[in-house]
């Protein structure tokens, strides 16, 4: 009833650790933009993440998605668009949807820079569903600086209508 909307990007690296003896999943977050003022004016204070200000173009119809987001510092720039699919590409580091599902549902724990270490945050979405899109195009300048066999593109997954909740974890201290 007093929820807010925003649009957000966030540039996710996935990353493995052992923790007491057993393997955990998650995502350094090396940046977060969005388009409310309210996340930017909050982010890293009130809740965990600091926010970029950003502003996004969105196009859904029928089954063709496109997004477009350029932060307000000129520092970041990302675009996708594409067509819903049932397969990823051929080349996948996953050999399914459901094992590239799983792989992110398990990476749901996310950590960014913050003020003393890493702020933790952890997406908590209640009827998990995602589906792969057919990806025609795609840029990203913050991967796009990095050396051109350090990182690659595999796939993307769209998820819509997901009731979920950010939950704040325990920051990890530097």
């Amino acid at each position: 009833m007093f929820g807010t909307t925003s649009e957000n990007a966030a540039h996710r690296i996935a990353v493995e650790w052992a923790e007491d003896g057993e393997r955990r999943a998650g995502v350094y977050v090396p940046r977060r933009d969005s388009d409310s003022r309210l996340n930017t004016l909050l982010g890293g204070r009130l809740f965990a993440g600091e926010y970029h200000r950003a502003s996004f173009d969105s196009l859904s119809a029928a089954d063709r998605y496109a997004v477009s987001m350029h932060s307000d510092d000129g520092e970041v720039s990302v675009s996708v668009a594409g067509r819903t699919t049932d397969a990823l590409p051929d080349d996948s580091v996953f050999g399914s949807v459901e094992d590239a599902s799983r792989f992110f549902r398990e990476g749901s724990l996310g950590f960014s820079p913050g003020r003393d270490g890493f702020d933790a945050i952890e997406l908590c979405a209640f009827d998990w569903a995602v589906t792969p899109l057919d990806v025609e195009s795609v840029s990203s300048s913050f991967f796009e600086a990095l050396p051109a066999e350090s990182v690659a593109f595999d796939d993307a997954l769209l998820m819509t209508d997901i009731a979920h909740e950010w939950r704040e974890r325990e920051s990890v201290c530097v």
